[in-house]
């Protein structure tokens, strides 16, 4: 959930066999598409122009804010807060799968027996109160972020840092516990801020205690005027440190950003139309289709722009939680998934838009199919006999309704196993032997779920179970999921092409009582743990495949999350009187943090020109 978006820098990192040198840039298999010396990313345009405003709307699932810590459990901070702050060692490219390029640090360097990574920082890299980034502050970033006052993400990735040195105020080194293909950029996107953030009277307070003080960071922008916990507004920095940088060029061209929050999406989509802001991304297939039109759309001042993407499909499912009694047979699960007729929800509601989710990896080269390899099987043997059914069989795949399928179909297979799990149907409820009866419950923030839930709530009470929706304000949900207080949620999770560690925090053991962590299915599994551990540790390619391929069979074999639906574009209304673009669209681009970073405002506003 929230914290997964900590993992969606984290893609990249280098072989450890190659001999300790400095370089601008780490790739991940082979060289860096950008050589040392390159002037600017190839899909920005270096001649843009500075000023102007973008007005958004907040991403984020909750209406307000009330603290300017992203970084700690409680609380919510603003939208976008993170990223016009802070800054990281190093920074990805978005035509790249996995290259990071120096941001704060000038060069980076592993040494040959993989288990430490040296960075030099920039000399002239300031924070925004003009005083130097020194390797001190990289260090307490660090140690802050590991601590216990932390959201757990962090400690989960970082659980194989042994530790930060100081070597010089502008070098400090990682020592890791062992060679770890990811280590070095995981440390590498370590967001940074000044050791005087939270200070008082001299003193640090409690990084849990840092709420409303003004963070202090290395970021093109600053907080600007807010009007506190309904819209906040961030100011370019005029003293900004890095506007000549290979990796800023064209880049952050908007004078300020300001962020509105709406209470529901109607309010939103009305705003939209009334010009209230600039530029809006769409989830919603419904939405995309049916409701977007008025006179600034004819007018040819909103424009509908669908940008297509090669980034992976991510995961977007149901997530089971196991830690239910009703919900720890498998057989149960799988059930509950052959009630979902995908087929139909894509075709009566979502207009055709999306692809079905088929596991953890898709759209990437760790996307498993067919029958298991012998170097997958070599991963799996050990574990044989607690592995989920079919796991050393053939790739499972999604329950289909069409073609030589049917809802008909997969609902009879449904009742077989529920049969054979000790459930059956009395007076058209589904109980078990001590007269249980099955009623799950769905949690969510939005009552706008009810729509897609329908359909599968319907079939489910042809079994016999009872699906209830639950919908509760968003900071009770976020209360009741970081306690894992619920039955189901659904989650899109980013994919990623280069999968390691941050999978732990995901579906590792140790992760499964920490209140606050992402192990929402309360998956506690060796055979897990141990993928995951290969993955992490994998140098080559070769190494990592059957890794991740060994592990998407132990999820979708085991039924823990029900997939569904991903889409291949970016669906964006964006107001092309006042907003410009480069020609370019980056292969690996994400959506809104794209235009925020790379397009800018029409100086003066008005119709472009034919």
């Amino acid at each position: 959930m929230r914290h997964w978006m900590i993992c969606s820098l984290l893609l990249a990192s280098t072989s450890l066999s190659a001999p300790a040198r400095a370089d601008h840039a780490y790739a991940l298999w082979g060289k860096p598409l950008y050589p040392q010396g390159f002037s600017h990313f190839s899909y920005v345009n270096p001649q843009a122009p500075k000023g102007g405003e973008l007005r958004l709307v907040s991403n984020l699932r909750y209406s307000t804010f009330d603290k300017y810590n992203p970084f700690t459990l409680k609380g919510s901070p603003p939208a976008y807060l993170s990223e016009m702050l802070f800054e990281t060692l190093l920074t990805l490219s978005l035509d790249e799968k996995a290259t990071g390029y120096g941001l704060l640090a000038e060069d980076v360097s592993v040494a040959p027996d993989g288990l430490s990574a040296t960075f030099k920082l920039r000399k002239q890299a300031r924070f925004h109160t003009g005083k130097p980034v020194q390797a001190q502050d990289v260090k307490h970033s660090f140690e802050t972020l590991n601590s216990k006052y932390v959201a757990p993400a962090y400690q989960s990735l970082l659980i194989e840092v042994a530790g930060c040195d100081v070597l010089d105020d502008r070098t400090v080194r990682f020592r890791f516990k062992k060679p770890n293909r990811d280590l070095p950029l995981i440390v590498g996107a370590i967001p940074v801020f000044s050791r005087e953030w939270g200070m008082e009277q001299g003193k640090p307070k409690p990084f849990d205690q840092v709420v409303m003080d003004t963070p202090i960071g290395s970021g093109p922008y600053k907080i600007g005027p807010v009007k506190f916990g309904k819209d906040i507004t961030y100011v370019r920095d005029p003293l900004y440190w890095g506007n000549a940088l290979p990796v800023r060029v064209g880049t952050a061209n908007f004078e300020r950003i300001t962020v509105n929050i709406y209470k529901d999406n109607t309010a939103r989509l009305e705003a939209l139309k009334a010009g209230e802001f600039d530029l809006m991304r769409f989830n919603s297939a419904g939405d995309w289709a049916r409701r977007l039109y008025g006179k600034r759309f004819d007018s040819g001042e909103l424009k509908k722009g669908v940008f297509e993407t090669q980034l992976p499909s991510g995961f977007q499912s149901y997530f089971l939680n196991v830690r239910r009694p009703m919900l720890q047979d498998q057989r149960v699960r799988e059930a509950l998934g052959l009630a979902m007729d995908y087929e139909w929800m894509n075709r009566q509601m979502f207009y055709g838009a999306y692809r079905r989710v088929r596991g953890l990896f898709g759209n990437t080269d760790c996307e498993t199919r067919g029958e298991p390899s012998a170097a997958e099987l070599a991963l799996l043997e050990p574990f044989k006999s607690g592995l989920p059914e079919g796991t050393l069989g053939p790739m499972a795949e999604p329950p289909r309704t069409d073609g030589d399928s049917s809802l008909r179909v997969n609902l009879r297979r449904a009742q077989q196993l529920l049969r054979e799990a000790g459930w059956t149907v009395k007076d058209g409820t589904l109980r078990n032997a001590q007269g249980q009866a099955m009623v799950l419950e769905y949690l969510d923030s939005s009552e706008g779920s009810v729509r897609v839930l329908s359909p599968w709530m319907r079939n489910l009470e042809k079994l016999g179970i009872t699906l209830k929706l639950r919908v509760v304000d968003y900071a009770l949900y976020q209360q009741r999921a970081d306690k894992y207080d619920y039955d189901i949620i659904s989650l899109n999770v980013p994919g990623t092409h280069n999968p390691g560690q941050e999978y732990a925090d995901l579906f590792g053991s140790a992760a499964v009582d920490q209140e606050g962590a992402s192990n929402y299915v309360g998956l506690k599994s060796p055979a897990v743990d141990a993928m995951i551990a290969a993955m992490a540790s994998a140098k080559t390619q070769e190494q990592l495949l059957p890794a991740c391929h060994a592990l998407e069979r132990i999820i979708v074999h085991g039924h823990y999350l029900i997939p569904q639906w991903y889409s291949t574009t970016h669906r964006m209304v964006y107001d092309d009187w006042r907003l410009a673009r480069p020609v370019q669209t980056p292969a690996y681009s994400t959506g809104e943090l794209w235009a925020i970073y790379t397009w800018w405002a029409r100086q003066p506003p008005g119709p472009p020109a034919k």
